[in-house]
């Protein structure tokens, strides 16, 4: 349990400035300058009695859906990568991100949702985001929402949110959790596949949430043969996942497969914690990919890769790189909006990306591949409380929502559009 003291001491040093939580209740659309995110969210999360909440950490028995649509300030009044969290509630639309609609929707609804919502799509595109460890549902949404309009991404936004207690203190809940999610995530993704008026699929995964990815990506390659040509594209980015393990998920994957682009970064401090607690074995989102064996594991494998460790943006941690680089939400969005692949020349976007970030070209492994954009940061700044509940939690003590009530049998999860 060391580490997870030495991440709760590193949360507490730097707080969460005192801003309001619950911010989800929908305001009043009092500037209509501001740009508008509209977004299908699917959840494995249990609904909130909680005003602004909707959603809390712990497990529902079925899936959820919800259309939220988010409003973001002008951009004179944050910087590029930045979330603008209210300081007060109600949030104020002038300066905020804000709410202006949070409508809970049945499994029929959501479908009608992304059939309307894709049809407008020239491309007939969907991105699939999945937010890592330690997320309220809250930080969830407003960070895709960020991503989606620092970008320009001209997908359609869908939003896979799985129970997180927020808290750095809840890894193993959180680690549990996705494992609860993972059937559900197959069963959206095979939902997708079906659905003819989606032409084509890519996938957004940060930290804890790559295990979660790739553990239904191999599902659904084990149950049909093989995966889908319209998912062309996988975005891992900082993954929590064992390496050794990650071989094995890609082999079961097959040979016909998504274009796989890993970013990494090797001095990211919370997978060198993570490191520590899974026997010391390396996670795939901190390797040196110009080492053996990964160089050529890589290479054998297609997989392309971006070392972003020269890169010095986000936290203390050096896990939020993506999140809050402008340069490269902005150079990777470009290509995106308009239409174009990365280059996989090992001189290319990736390079420059660097260059505007470090003045230093030092791109690992094949370059850049991925038709995507920047992740959640896991360990976000302001994700962190109530840490007094779950230490009782570790100590054995009562405190906080029991999630017995909430769980079900494995088939619970009928094969219908789910998280």
């Amino acid at each position: 349990m060391r580490w997870i003291v030495i991440l709760a001491i590193a949360g507490m040093t730097t707080g969460c400035a005192g801003r309001p939580k619950n911010v989800l209740s929908p305001v009043a659309d009092t500037s209509p300058s501001s740009s508008k995110v509209e977004m299908l969210v699917t959840t494995t999360r249990s609904r909130s009695s909680v005003s602004g909440q909707m959603f809390s950490g712990e497990r529902g028995l079925t899936p959820s859906f919800a259309d939220v649509t988010v409003s973001i300030p002008p951009g004179k009044v944050r910087k590029v990568g930045e979330v603008a969290w209210p300081k007060k509630l109600p949030s104020n639309p002038l300066t905020d991100f804000a709410v202006l609609k949070a409508d809970a929707l049945t499994l029929d609804g959501a479908k009608s949702w992304l059939n309307a919502t894709v049809k407008k799509n020239p491309d007939r595109s969907v991105i699939v985001f999945i937010h890592g460890f330690n997320n309220r549902f809250e930080d969830a949404v407003y960070r895709f929402a960020q991503i989606m309009q620092d970008s320009g991404i001209p997908n359609t936004p869908l939003l896979v949110t799985w129970p997180s207690r927020g808290s750095l203190l809840a890894y193993g809940y959180d680690r549990e959790s996705t494992n609860y999610t993972r059937n559900a995530l197959e069963t959206l993704f095979q939902y997708l596949a079906r659905d003819p008026v989606v032409k084509d699929v890519s996938i957004l995964a940060h930290s804890m949430g790559n295990w979660l990815a790739l553990e239904s990506l191999r599902q659904m390659a084990i149950r049909n043969g093989r995966l889908p040509a319209k998912f062309k594209n996988v975005m891992l980015a900082d993954a929590d996942v064992d390496v050794d393990v990650f071989r094995s998920q890609i082999a079961d994957m097959g040979s016909d497969r998504p274009q796989f682009t890993l970013f990494v970064s090797r001095d990211d401090r919370a997978l060198a914690l993570s490191r520590r607690v899974w026997g010391d074995i390396p996670r795939i989102g901190s390797i040196d990919p110009e080492q053996s064996p990964y160089r050529e594991e890589l290479a054998a494998n297609k997989i392309r890769v971006i070392d972003l460790t020269k890169i010095k943006a986000g936290d203390s941690l050096h896990h939020s790189k993506f999140a809050e680089s402008p340069q490269i939400v902005q150079l990777i969005g470009a290509r995106i909006s308009q239409g174009q692949t990365l280059t996989d020349s090992r001189v290319g976007l990736g390079d420059k990306i660097l260059e505007a970030t470090t003045g230093t070209a030092a791109v690992a492994g094949g370059a850049a591949g991925l038709i995507l954009s920047a992740p959640i940061a896991v360990v976000d700044q302001d994700s962190r409380d109530n840490y007094a509940n779950h230490i009782a939690r570790l100590s054995g003590k009562s405190g906080g929502q029991t999630a017995a009530r909430n769980r079900c049998k494995p088939n619970a999860l009928q094969p219908t559009m789910c998280d």
